[in-house]
């Protein structure tokens, strides 16, 4: 497809539509320049509105992750009864980040990366974001880290993320290197992450024991952690509760309209009124989104008293979610498929759902939930899952069409807007963390978190193409820019491995302004080699 641009402008309509390899598989929508014809690929007024689609999938992704996908994680979790081991391990400080917190945070990125991973025209999209997600967090984000408050690093963890990190690296450029992975290999993927996770709560537990028998003593190597007051100060702030001030004197029960109004508000009025002006303009893009989410997307929440049971709201969930999920699939394609060509799936989940939601309100009260409550967590990871990976699949079509439009490869669309763009979540939250006191938590998130990103994206995503018949995918890599990628994220390991044991762990100004200026050069040089100005000589 992109072979367009040696065309008439003329042209460009009837080749776009005639070349199978311009038309987008999986999206919702289509974008002129990829599957109608570019009429003027380069006009201000025919990119706008895919710049603004683009920046609003990013929000999409973020606010799903945050407040509908990872708060069903946690429900799941404490229902499965994995919140005294592997999940409270995950939100304990040497395993932050490694299995449903990591699951959670990276859902985008590994979305993204299954996506792309599924089209061998867009693989390398995936590559590009995998690494450049990388090389952004282990220098930006940790030489942020550093920048705001400087630390000492949690040794132990820090050496271990680092090793199993640098030999991610390793096996990737090695597929790189041979162009294919087989079918043991994407399995070796998700293996090796088993063995990281095994690892992780074997040296937890194995220094927990230590420090019980009084062998190995509270050292700076363990991240620390704020306190139980402190949490509850903290989760009490974020969800708008500002004490026992505003609770009603007088118990009261709500209507079942009332109770869905005020469910289906994205606004705390209270919360509004005490932030800046940027906040409420960001709030104003994201007030849509999480309204359409409300509707259709159950939230389980196991610190509250009621666990966020919505009577009339679930029950429409009920309807919703299901009818979500078959829409969504494949692009709508089970959901349009009539049965014996006359009765649409859509109309039969449609009239499954509307049954069942009427059993549930008749046979449930407003003031405390049912005891199946908890199906409601799974089917709120489900209908978010579905979310995220429909905004996954747009936001790769529209950033391989903008690579047509403006001749970029997708390794340098990869390493620099789908980097960028589901990595300023984690960005935010790091530093955010950093600045309240717990710089080494964030600091080993940088390199705890990512590692689920490359060994599930890569190991997942591959599994899932392999599924159509092949047993091999082909990972040819296009230009000299894949290889300065991998090689610049192997170095920034290689510089953090060394320099932070030679600092003694202490972590100042010094190491952030290093790894910032880093990624500056690693950045140029990325942009001068996708432009030909760096290049191999024949």
């Amino acid at each position: 497809c992109w072979e367009v641009r040696k065309h008439n402008s003329s042209e460009w309509c009837h080749f776009v539509r005639s070349n199978p390899d311009c038309r987008l598989e999986g999206g919702l929508l289509h974008h002129p320049g990829a599957g109608q014809g570019p009429h003027r690929p380069l006009s201000l007024p025919s990119l706008t509105p895919q710049a603004l689609w683009l920046l609003y999938l990013f929000i999409i992704l973020g606010v799903t992750a945050e407040k509908f996908f990872c708060p069903n994680l946690s429900a799941i979790s404490t229902n499965l009864k994995l919140s005294h081991n592997v999940a409270v391990f995950s939100l304990t400080s040497p395993l932050h980040g490694v299995t449903f917190l990591a699951f959670g945070n990276g859902a985008p990125d590994v979305f993204s990366a299954v996506v792309a991973f599924s089209d061998p025209r867009t693989a390398g999209l995936a590559i590009g974001a995998v690494f450049g997600a990388g090389v952004f967090v282990t220098t930006v984000v940790a030489g942020g880290i550093a920048l705001v408050k400087p630390f000492t690093a949690a040794s132990r963890p820090f050496l271990r993320d680092v090793i199993f990190y640098m030999v991610a690296v390793f096996v990737t450029f090695m597929v790189l290197y041979f162009g294919r992975i087989t079918l043991g290999e994407a399995l070796g993927y998700l293996g090796l992450y088993v063995f990281y996770v095994f690892t992780v709560v074997l040296c937890t537990w194995i220094h927990r024991r230590q420090r019980r028998e009084g062998l190995a003593p509270a050292g700076p190597w363990e991240p620390e952690m704020p306190t139980d007051a402190e949490e509850q100060e903290s989760s009490g702030t974020n969800s708008g509760d500002y004490g026992e001030e505003y609770q009603p004197l007088l118990p009261s029960r709500e209507t079942s309209l009332r109770i869905l109004t005020t469910a289906l508000s994205p606004l705390d009025y209270r919360k509004w009124r005490r932030k800046p002006w940027y906040w409420r303009l960001f709030k104003v893009f994201k007030v849509p989104v999480e309204l359409v989410l409300l509707l259709t997307v159950p939230v389980v929440d196991p610190d509250k008293d009621d666990l966020n049971w919505k009577r009339p709201l679930n029950c429409l969930h009920i309807l919703t979610s299901p009818l979500l999920c078959v829409l969504t699939l494949k692009s709508g394609t089970y959901g349009l498929y009539q049965i014996h060509g006359i009765f649409p799936v859509w109309g039969l989940v449609t009239l499954v759902g509307s049954v069942l939601a009427i059993i549930t309100f008749v046979t449930t009260s407003n003031e405390e939930p049912p005891k199946y409550h908890c199906v409601f967590a799974f089917l709120g990871f489900l209908a978010s899952a579905m979310w995220i990976n429909a905004a996954a699949t747009e936001l790769v079509n529209i950033l391989r069409t903008l690579g047509i439009i403006f001749q970029l490869s997708n390794t340098v669309l990869g390493l620099t807007l789908l980097a960028w763009g589901n990595s300023i979540g984690d960005t935010f939250s790091d530093l955010t963390m950093a600045r309240q006191g717990y710089p080494r938590m964030a600091f080993s998130a940088c390199f705890g978190g990512i590692i689920f990103n490359i060994l599930v994206g890569v190991g997942l995503g591959c599994l899932l193409q392999m599924t159509s018949g092949q047993l091999v995918v082909k990972l040819q890599p296009h230009s000299l820019l894949v290889w300065i990628l991998a090689g610049a994220l192997g170095l920034s390991l290689v510089f953090s491995f060394v320099s932070v044991p030679a600092q003694c762990f202490q972590l100042g100004k010094a190491y952030g302004i290093c790894l910032i200026l880093y990624y500056l050069a690693f950045l140029c040089v990325a942009l001068l080699t996708e432009f030909r100005v760096i290049r191999l000589s024949a």
